[in-house]
């Protein structure tokens, strides 16, 4: 899918592009591909001059040849997004390219962007963009607006996950934790450790691509100053992310204890039960020995006088045990 957006009264108007001619039509400013076909490819390079690379969303490219500038002077810059679904939360790989100077366009700045997939992020710029007038100025203003709503994306996910585990503490330290409950902590406790350690991880990355852009000497006085509070706004993001890692060990940690202590309860119980049929067992290991002299048992009451002797052998450990608290 090829999209392109264009200013318009200071909105960003976004027209999806189906044929090469429609491609005269507008003055983008960022122009945007999801998935792109060989054809839309050949568009691009065809109008725009412009050869997307193969590698451009690979997974495995090493990170030190992410951010880099052409001879040209186009900025490349690979960066990961982040989508938290609740069913198979990920990053997605987004390459940009950055063309500060198109003579054949007579224009200033375009911003190329390749992605696999749609992005939160994405839509969420889209939607400002629309609404806001001023919001966005150039190319460059594009791309620094991308990693402010990445921040902010990630910020409110680290909100819904503090919502999450407050309610996943509640269970856990109610005091009557079965091993169902246990068992449910301690999948969603996993879930949110996963999504806490991608959203550092893409953190991570949105700091080093707006450090590049900074280091680059692209910026003007006010997008360098917007590019230091985006730094800033990750760099809160990190105590949170401690914090959130800190109560994700605690809960765990309580949950597991919860589940050993419901498995001392059983051994507890078998225990209690071996230690209680003891002296029963060793009345009646004595009394079915074949002795010679065993004159009780050759009187009527012999044989009941064993069978009472062997139940209150086993009820009176039971009752002290009840005493002391040990059967709860």
């Amino acid at each position: 899918m090829l999209n392109i957006f264009t200013l318009a009264n200071g909105r960003l108007f976004q027209e999806e592009i189906e044929s090469l001619e429609e491609l005269s039509k507008f003055q983008p400013i960022w122009v945007d591909l999801e998935s792109p076909t060989l054809e839309e490819k050949r568009w691009v390079k065809q109008y725009y001059g412009l050869s997307i690379p193969d590698d451009a969303m690979d997974e495995d490219i090493e990170e030190s040849a992410r951010f880099y500038a052409e001879d040209n002077g186009d900025l490349h810059i690979r960066s990961d997004f982040l989508i938290a679904d609740d069913d198979e939360p990920r990053t997605v790989r987004a390459a940009f390219i950055l063309n500060l100077v198109n003579d054949d366009l007579k224009s200033k700045g375009v911003l190329f962007s390749i992605h696999d997939e749609d992005v939160p992020v994405f839509r969420l710029l889209r939607m400002r963009a629309r609404r806001a007038p001023g919001l966005i100025e150039d190319a460059k203003e594009v791309l620094l607006k991308l990693f402010d709503a990445d921040a902010e994306y990630s910020a409110d996910t680290l909100e819904g996950i503090y919502d999450e585990l407050e309610k996943v503490s509640k269970k856990v330290l109610s005091g009557n934790v079965s091993d169902a409950i246990a068992g449910e902590a301690l999948g969603a406790i996993a879930r949110h450790e996963d999504l806490s350690g991608r959203i550092r991880r893409n953190v991570m990355d949105t700091r080093r691509a707006v450090s590049f852009m900074m280091r680059s000497k692209m910026l003007n006085a006010e997008q360098f100053e917007q590019a230091r509070q985006i730094l800033r706004d990750i760099d809160s993001l990190d105590s949170h992310t401690a914090f959130l890692f800190d109560k994700i060990n605690f809960l765990m940690d309580a949950t597991v204890g919860f589940i050993n202590i419901n498995q001392n309860k059983t051994i507890k119980i078998f225990s209690v039960a071996s230690v209680a049929l003891l002296p029963p067992t060793l009345i009646a290991s004595v009394y079915g020995m074949n002795f010679e002299f065993m004159p009780e048992l050759k009187q009527s009451w012999g044989y009941p006088y064993a069978l009472a002797l062997m139940i209150a052998s086993a009820v009176v450990p039971m009752w002290y045990f009840h005493r002391r608290g040990w059967l709860r």
